[in-house]
């Protein structure tokens, strides 16, 4: 997509102590390290590091408010970071289904919970797209889309609606 920098300091806090030693302990190559600290440990420390300094997670920009109704609300997310988000989930696919990867699999890991996710609705609009994009016409297509987003943008200031994108409706399951 075009962010060569971005792309070489990606994640470079995964070297950190915090992040790297149950990285180590915990890799089984088919399964985030993360998820299995969490498991074993009730919480994952080395993800808790990790998302607070890597802006291209979508928890990253999830904020509280003391001063409205809305108990913890998602912050517009720079597009530049929104095409790192993509590129990661797209890659973590690969790397965790290998030979079984199709395609869809990265809005197949996003849909399971997407009713959960605290996101802003423009940042929430343009992933959607992109991994719907990745999902019918392949990734290609959905770096492309992107990489025409992020030309557009510079990167950053954009809404759903500029970008000509629908609000999206979440639908949640029943219970």
């Amino acid at each position: 997509m075009g962010r060569y920098y971005q792309g070489l300091f990606h994640d470079l806090s995964k070297f950190s102590l915090t992040e790297f030693s149950p990285s180590v302990k915990y890799y089984s190559g088919r399964l985030s390290p993360n998820a299995v600290d969490r498991k074993i440990n009730g919480a994952s420390l080395a993800w808790l590091h990790h998302k607070g300094r890597n802006k291209h997670h979508f928890e990253y920009w999830i904020d509280y408010s003391s001063s409205s109704d809305e108990y913890a609300f998602g912050c517009r997310m720079p597009l530049k970071y929104v095409a790192e988000m993509i590129a990661d989930r797209y890659a973590a696919c690969v790397a965790y289904n290998r030979d079984e990867y199709t395609q869809a699999d990265a809005w197949n890991y996003y849909s399971r919970a997407r009713h959960l996710i605290i996101m802003n609705k423009d940042t929430r609009a343009v992933l959607e797209k992109a991994l719907t994009t990745m999902a019918e016409e392949g990734e290609d297509a959905a770096f492309k889309y992107m990489k025409e987003l992020l030309k557009v943008t510079k990167g950053s200031n954009y809404t759903a609606e500029e970008l000509g994108l629908k609000e999206v409706e979440i639908d949640t399951p029943e219970s």
